[in-house]
Formats: structure tokens, C-alpha cells, sequence
């Protein structure tokens, strides 16, 4: 691994950044090495920040997660289910899709669907579907509200994460918007979504990592980058969180849009 200490400072603080934005941290993560001929930064370093970034979720959301996995432990023991209980399961059943696509589809996405244009498209035309996923829907659903039906529905919608752009945040919260569940249901169950997600992937890129060339990088680098990715992150969430209730996802649709046109005229003209 080649990056200098300033491009890793930049690709943790994006990883971090983006992981839950409805703008795709894959896209933003391949854009350097794309536009400025950066190095890739091999699967060390993305094990690092994807850890970072698992913390961060983990820890935002420790009270409910905690609650979720000790009402799933007790009803798994024959102990009556309650809500918290039959929330762990949705959550569990919505990562299956996205799960098995994930394992049967990587070395398709990794080697075919990273390119400028590809990112390009997705960036606009997902953008378009939340924006009228947002405007289109009642949003009078709470997240006690949700049935198996939905959390199929939002975990089918997350295969579509797997290609580069389309962001895995923006495709289940349109999904649960779709769902008729109000802002802050739909992004709280797409963050609760993203644990098992982060951790079977980063798992798999672990195991990649055992089983490729060795790729060293100096331990403290390592945390470093895992450090600054958890706690740009968990900024993240808490402030997204806020803002959508105020201002709705027009901001990050217009961000989409702009960076899709840009990506465009840049793969035109290159």
C-alpha cells in the first residue's frame, strides 16, 4: 500500500463520512483513485475502516441493539416473543437478500461495475427514486409498525447497494419511505440493517486478506484509520439523524445529482 498519511487521513474521513449518507461510501472511496490516480488502498485498509464505522453504528445505538439481541437470545430459548424480539428477527431476515447476493455477486461487482460511468448513473437515478420515494410517501409508519412484508421489501432493495453509487443508506431508506414509514423510521432501520451487513463484510474481506498476498501496514496507521472513520461516523448518524426530520433528503438528492452530472462530463471529455 502506497498511500502517504494525507490519503489516508482523506479515504478514512470519507469512509466515515459516507458509510451512512444516502451518497454511497463505495463511490466516494474508488472517486480518488479514479480522479487523481491515487493508489488503491487494499483490503487492509478497508477492514480497518469498516471496522471503524461497525463501532460507530454499535455504539450509537447500543441501548436498542442490546435490547434487540436479549429479546431475540430469550425467545430463541423458548421464552414468549415481544416487540424488541420480533424486531431482531426482521432485521435478521432483511440482511438475507442483500447477504447471499453479496457472496454470489462480489467478484462480478468488484472487477465489472466500478467505473466512472457506472457511478455516474447510479449516483442520478437513485438519487431520483429517493427523492420521490420522499415526496410520494405518507410517511405515517413507526418502526413498531413493521412487518415481515416490509423487511423483505427494504432487504431485496439493498442488493441493489452492491453496485457502486447507489448507496446502501439511500436504497433502504427509499425502500421504507416507499413502506409509508415516516424519515426517522426508515433511516433508524437502515442503520439498525447496516451491523450485520458491515460484519459479514468486513468478515469476508478478512478472510480475503488471509487468503491473498500480504498486504502489511504499520499497526498504528491501522488504528489511526479505524479511529478517525468510528468517529467521523458516529458524528454522522447522530447529526443525520436531526436533520432529516427538518429538512428532508432534498439536500443529499441535490448533491447526487450534481456529482452525477459532474461524473458525466468528466468521463465525456477524458
Amino acid at each position: 500500500m502506497a498511500l502517504d498519511f494525507f490519503q489516508i487521513t482523506i479515504l478514512a474521513f470519507i469512509q466515515g463520512l459516507t458509510e451512512f449518507l444516502p451518497i454511497s461510501s463505495s463511490a466516494h472511496l474508488i472517486l480518488p483513485s479514479e480522479l487523481f490516480g491515487w493508489p488503491d488502498q487494499g483490503l487492509t485498509f478497508d477492514v480497518a475502516v469498516h471496522f471503524g464505522t461497525l463501532i460507530a453504528v454499535i455504539s450509537y445505538f447500543w441501548i436498542d441493539i442490546k435490547g434487540l439481541s436479549l429479546a431475540w437470545i430469550k425467545n430463541i430459548s423458548g421464552k414468549p416473543g415481544n416487540k424488541d424480539s420480533q424486531l431482531a428477527w426482521l432485521l435478521i431476515l432483511s440482511s438475507i437478500p442483500a447477504g447471499i447476493a453479496g457472496f454470489l455477486l462480489n467478484e462480478f461487482i468488484e472487477t465489472s461495475a466500478r467505473s466512472i460511468l457506472v457511478i455516474a448513473s447510479t449516483s442520478v437515478v437513485f438519487a431520483i427514486f429517493l427523492y420521490w420515494s420522499d415526496y410520494r410517501s405518507l410517511k405515517n409508519r413507526e418502526l413498531t409498525e413493521l412487518s415481515w412484508q416490509h423487511a423483505l421489501v427494504i432487504g431485496f432493495a439493498q442488493i441493489l447497494a452492491i453496485v457502486p453509487g447507489t448507496s446502501r443508506s439511500g436504497v433502504t431508506i427509499t425502500a421504507a419511505l416507499l413502506c409509508q414509514f415516516n424519515r426517522k423510521a426508515a433511516a433508524r432501520f437502515s442503520f439498525l440493517m447496516a451491523v450485520p451487513i458491515i460484519f459479514v463484510g468486513g468478515l469476508m474481506r478478512s478472510l480475503e486478506l488471509l487468503s491473498g498476498e500480504d498486504q502489511t501496514l504499520q499497526l498504528p496507521i491501522l488504528m489511526y484509520s479505524t479511529v478517525l472513520s468510528m468517529f467521523v461516523a458516529f458524528a454522522c448518524i447522530h447529526y443525520f439523524l436531526r436533520l432529516i426530520e427538518k429538512i428532508g433528503f432534498t439536500p443529499f438528492v441535490i448533491y447526487r445529482i450534481v456529482l452525477g452530472m459532474l461524473l458525466f462530463m468528466l468521463y465525456l471529455f477524458s
